[in-house]
């Protein structure tokens, strides 16, 4: 359906610009890139018969919370169609993640509204015996509900989790068409996915500032062979903040412009005049 598919690309794409390697313990890894408070703004425009049009928002933030009793970040996104977009599909995203201060993940929440359809996705984590435990929940339009659990060797993660872990990446060394592959989980499966690295361009953003970036494609396989699902450009320094996202659409394509950034940990010495 072309608004779950808008929603998936658009947060995929936010969401997986990374290095993953698999962790001993709890899957932790060290924080160099946000600290509580956080809070990041996009434009979302689409092409529409040939015409970019703008479509509504995107924004994230990240806060210090707890959750079961341990310090952990709480990590919401969601997307909003404005009212000329809701004419041509209703798009409504949210999504919840916890994770440990180390960021190893503890939870994560889908609510989905497509349309008239409305679906939620849900993990659970746990750490038994040191590998990675998931229930999986997913509840269908209809309301029924499907539960399934697994135990992993290698770490997993959902789309937001994985956010928070990849802004510590390290791309130096990185040469171009350098490609790292990852496994994702939501509510009813485990997917492998794989990004690939382009290369540093400059791009201007909606708050009219040009920021240098890295330039990565975020792949699936389809069909048998991997597609670019989208293409992204992450700032080059401490944070890798988002600043642009290109999505390529089954009926067009979108993209996302960066508008406000507030609360960043480090300097953004990825601006360029």
């Amino acid at each position: 359906m072309k608004t779950r598919r808008i929603g998936y690309t658009l947060l995929t794409a936010l969401l997986l610009m990374l290095s993953v390697s698999t962790s001993k313990g709890q899957c932790t890894f060290h924080n160099t890139a946000f600290n509580g408070g956080e809070y990041l703004v996009y434009n979302l425009y689409f092409n529409w018969k040939f015409v970019w049009v703008k479509a509504g928002n995107a924004s994230m933030y990240t806060v210090s919370s707890v959750y079961q009793g341990k310090d952990a970040y709480r990590a919401s996104l969601t997307t909003r169609g404005n009212s000329r977009a809701d004419k041509m599909f209703l798009m409504r995203d949210t999504l919840l993640s916890y994770v440990t201060k180390d960021l190893a993940p503890l939870y994560y929440r889908k609510g989905a509204k497509e349309g008239k359809r409305y679906t939620v996705d849900e993990v659970f984590y746990s750490y038994p015996g040191g590998k990675p435990h998931v229930k999986q929940h997913r509840m269908d339009n209809d309301k029924k509900h499907h539960w399934q659990e697994h135990t992993y060797n290698d770490c997993v993660y959902d789309m937001l989790s994985i956010f928070l872990r990849a802004r510590s990446f390290k791309p130096e060394g990185w040469k171009k068409g350098n490609v790292v592959n990852f496994p994702i989980v939501d509510g009813n499966s485990r997917e492998k996915a794989r990004i690939v690295y382009n290369g540093k361009t400059n791009i201007k953003a909606d708050n009219n500032i040009k920021y240098r970036c890295l330039e990565l494609s975020y792949e699936e396989v389809k069909k048998g062979s991997w597609k670019t699902i989208a293409t992204f450009f992450v700032s080059d320094d401490a944070n890798h903040i988002p600043i642009r996202i290109d999505m390529h659409l089954k009926f067009g394509a979108a993209k996302a412009f960066l508008i406000s950034i507030k609360g960043n940990k480090s300097p953004i010495t990825s601006q360029v005049k």
